[in-house]
């Protein structure tokens, strides 16, 4: 399921909802977070940090809700994805050029100038950054630099704007992690004839990862000879990163816009499988119930293990107001897909909403699954602030709070949250030096601030 962080310059609120329900409210660019599209990019990039000589496990990935054709690596291992990027790539290729040569711009270090004001930042500071740094790029001039005076600084719109020899060097670097693991460059090159059809229009029309990846013909001469010699130049891509990439194309687009431009873009006499899906996630929030199911059945009857159409089902039920028929289709994508917290913290969610006392004490089981693979999820940590309360535990609702207010930035909330709960738990316990740690941590950041 699609959900979103909801960032503003003076509000961040970790809010996981579906991107049905908030694109409609939308007054600022997010983050999209749905447990499918991250698993695509994981894969597609999984083999290239490895590559890289990265611990994958300590690179995230965010996907901001932006058309906007961009991608920047920034505060420490952090890859920032644009939609408009996902959506522009042609190919498999395309996408996994863009990851490997932001990948060889973390591995060669070129972000060193950031490090001391970001890499310590929250995601609040560091996306207040990057939007400003969107909008002076496509021309917003004050707005652009509005926006990042309310993160940081104005002066971090800079920051980002990699010279030539580092471009130059990512890519070589880009085309290394691709041979070492036997993929073809040539979509780095594409990508880069795409990027650059708009450099003779005018100034603001042009995507900003042209303007913050500068492009020469002594770089794209090189990366073409590279490509050349490369005994992988001819390897076409795999059949499952191509259905991958169109299933996470059509999705986005099933997502984001009204269902009339979805049915143009899919219409009915297409039958593929993303097709199906676009006009699945289309219908349901248009909303058309029966015409949803009907298509999300077609899936499922074709592909009865796959833990994202169940999943889909579940949301387009749950949102329609059918919350217990929306509880056995997410029961079957968790049992199919253990491992993916997007999926167990919508479950638990769902059971949280059923407003059953036993149904919240499930949850809080799920609900802690889910933190062992993304402990930074702060719609996790409300849900089971939510579980506990219903369940009466108020030491751990406390703690669940002071968690959340945590990651949400909100300092006193957090003390407050954490003091409160230590008066329910031994002095010395786990449990409370967790609580010492998560106040310390929030009166630190209280001060930088």
């Amino acid at each position: 399921m699609i959900k979103r962080i909801l960032t503003s310059v003076s509000i961040f609120l970790v809010l996981f909802l579906s991107l049905q329900g908030a694109v409609a409210k939308q007054t600022a660019p997010s983050f999209i977070r749905d447990a499918e599209i991250e698993h695509t990019l994981r894969g597609y990039a999984r083999p290239l940090f490895k590559a890289a000589g990265l611990n994958s496990s300590d690179v995230e990935i965010y996907i901001i809700n932006s058309r906007d054709l961009n991608a920047f690596v920034a505060g420490g291992q952090r890859l920032f994805m644009f939609r408009g990027l996902l959506e522009r790539v042609e190919t498999p290729g395309q996408l996994k050029g863009v990851i490997a040569h932001e990948t060889g711009h973390i591995a060669g270090g070129h972000l060193a100038r950031t490090h001391d004001a970001l890499a310590n930042a929250n995601i609040k500071s560091i996306v207040g950054i990057l939007l400003g740094v969107v909008a002076a790029a496509a021309g917003g001039g004050e707005a652009g630099a509005a926006v990042a005076i309310g993160s940081q600084d104005a002066a971090t719109k800079s920051f980002l704007q990699y010279s030539r020899t580092q471009e130059s060097s990512a890519d070589q670097a880009a085309i290394t992690y691709l041979n070492r693991t036997g993929q073809s460059g040539r979509g780095m090159a594409e990508f880069l004839e795409i990027i650059g059809q708009g450099e003779y229009q005018p100034q603001s029309t042009i995507s900003s990862y042209y303007r913050s990846h500068p492009v020469s013909s002594e770089r794209v001469s090189a990366l073409s000879q590279r490509i050349a010699a490369s005994p992988y130049k001819d390897v076409p891509p795999a059949e499952e990163d191509v259905v991958a990439l169109k299933r996470m194309q059509a999705k986005l687009f099933g997502f984001t816009r009204p269902l009339p431009k979805t049915l143009a873009k899919y219409p009915l006499s297409d039958t593929s499988l993303e097709a199906r899906y676009a006009r699945a996630i289309g219908y349901f929030r248009y909303p058309d119930l029966d015409k949803a199911l009907a298509e999300i059945d077609s899936l499922i009857a074709e592909h009865p293990t796959d833990p994202y159409f169940h999943e889909l089902k579940g949301q387009a039920l749950y949102e329609n107001g059918n919350i217990f028929e929306a509880l056995p289709s997410l029961e079957t994508a968790v049992d199919l897909a253990p491992n993916e917290p997007l999926l167990l913290t919508f479950y638990g969610t769902i059971l949280n909403a059923t407003g059953d006392p036993l149904n919240s004490e499930k949850a809080i089981a799920i609900l802690n699954d889910s933190l062992t693979f993304d402990p930074n999820n702060g719609m996790t940590w409300d849900q089971l602030a939510i579980a506990y309360s219903r369940t009466g535990d108020t030491g751990m609702l406390s703690l669940a709070s002071a968690e959340r207010s945590l990651l949400e930035g909100e300092y006193q909330k957090a003390v407050f949250h954490a003091e409160r709960a230590q008066d329910f738990f031994k002095v010395g316990s786990p449990t409370y030096l967790r609580l010492e740690d998560i106040i310390t941590l929030a009166n630190r950041a209280s001060q930088k601030n």
